[in-house]
């Protein structure tokens, strides 16, 4: 859900001129409700808000649901009080995910120059078959069309000279869109916006600009670069605003990118001490972590561990695998020491020293399943080392549960806590990153 500024001023026709327009920006209307509209058509027309729990914030809300005020980061109990007769989901990344993959992979047999960006928006560079096509809005045509029938989601989709203004005519067509913005009308198109909207120009950033006076992207285009750099007090910056803020980008379609992490994070319905509940919300974060891996064809070396306290501060732990791993079970074999040092200084505590608020995971270090040689852990000591027959009936087990949870849901099945992983506080010697806020 983009919360990017939305100018009616902006949404008419620019002309029709498609010369060097090859660069489409492919953005999913309210994508998480719509996806949820499309397998429950009976919440059609209502406002359907995806997130639940009192503490937790809305992903995402459909149109209908924006009418009443709401948007995305927004805590569920204001959204319950702007809308109280709203339908509200929990999130579902699985089911999504699957839906995207079906959507990105119809339009890669378009082009293979695609670079997907998040879950539910891409760039297409549509320059070697725009010809065949007689011009690229018939190819976003074509993809309005095929995303419909697909996954009976909408989409909107900008189209221009280069991504920076496909990203803001996309934006600007929602919902269910699509606007062309000609190559020498960039200029005059994005100097209509507010600073903010260009990508790179965070609250910080935009809280400085203000405070000299600019708040458009017109009055930053009046700058020269040292000027620029003389506020921002980075050369490379200076020098890549002022060219947006005359509706340049030298950014280039980058098909594919890789995958550098997978993180899960939950908080909890009240803050907590209890070390079995956490355990049992980081043990969910696993699963759904090596789900996620396992349906790459993804193995990581790299664990994370963050928790969040009460008073909102937060630390993290690191730790690097002797092996890489897709199994929940290794993961958790390595993770839970790393907890246990974060939330207790006692070895045989049942209680964690702070109220925590939230907990997670993620994974790095990732690589192709089938390009990364798995060695066995000799430099462990066999007291350290996990029990690898255990592992291998885990895993076989854990293949069987993704069918079950691909079919029934995320919440259908999972493991308990098994002693295999029960482990103490100090049990596991590990060397690890810490940082802390």
């Amino acid at each position: 859900m983009s919360t990017s500024p939305r100018l009616e001023s902006v949404k008419h026709s620019w002309g029709h001129d498609e010369i060097g327009c090859s660069i489409l920006h492919v953005d999913m209307d309210a994508f998480f409700a719509s996806c949820e509209v499309a397998r429950h058509p009976h919440l059609a027309h209502h406002p359907v808000i995806i997130g639940t729990g009192s503490r937790s914030v809305v992903s995402t809300a459909n149109y209908e649901a924006r009418q009443f005020g709401i948007h995305s980061a927004q805590s569920l109990a204001s959204a319950h009080r702007l809308c109280p007769q709203g339908v509200f989901l929990p999130v579902d990344h699985q089911y999504y995910s699957m839906v995207s993959r079906r959507i990105f992979d119809q339009l890669r047999t378009l082009t293979d120059h695609l670079q997907q960006v998040s879950i539910d928006e891409a760039y297409v560079d549509v320059s070697g078959i725009v010809y065949q096509w007689k011009g690229p809005v018939a190819i976003a045509r074509w993809i309005r069309q095929r995303v419909w029938d697909v996954a009976h989601v909408t989409c909107s989709v900008g189209i221009a000279s280069n991504m920076l203004i496909a990203k803001l005519a996309s934006t600007n067509a929602k919902p269910n869109g699509m606007l062309l913005i000609p190559a020498s009308r960039n200029e005059e198109f994005i100097h209509m916006f507010p600073v903010q909207s260009v990508p790179g120009i965070g609250p910080a950033t935009a809280k400085v600009l203000h405070q000299y006076g600019i708040s458009t992207v017109q009055q930053l285009s009046e700058l020269s670069v040292t000027q620029i750099q003389d506020i921002c007090h980075s050369s490379s910056l200076a020098y890549y605003l002022s060219e947006a803020s005359h509706g340049i980008s030298r950014r280039k379609v980058v098909p594919r990118k890789p995958e550098k992490s997978i993180s899960e994070e939950r908080t909890f319905t009240q803050d907590t001490t209890s070390l079995a509940e956490v355990k049992t919300l980081v043990q969910h974060c696993a699963d759904d972590i090596c789900l996620k891996l396992r349906s790459k064809q993804l193995v990581a070396r790299t664990i994370t561990v963050k928790v969040r306290f009460a008073d909102f501060s937060y630390r993290t732990k690191s730790f690097t695998c002797p092996s890489p791993f897709t199994s929940s079970r290794y993961l958790m074999t390595y993770a839970f020491p790393l907890l246990c040092s974060l939330i207790t200084t006692d070895h045989s505590a049942v209680e964690c020293d702070r109220p925590l608020r939230l907990a997670g995971l993620s994974v790095s270090k990732l690589s192709a399943q089938a390009q990364t040689a798995i060695q066995p852990e000799l430099s462990l000591e066999t007291s350290q080392a996990p029990d690898h027959r255990f592992l291998e009936k885990s895993s076989q087990a854990e293949h069987v549960l993704d069918v079950i949870k691909t079919k029934y849901g995320d919440n259908s099945i999972s493991f308990g806590l098994s002693p295999q992983i029960k482990l103490e506080h100090g049990e596991v010697m590990l060397k690890h990153e810490d940082h802390q806020e």
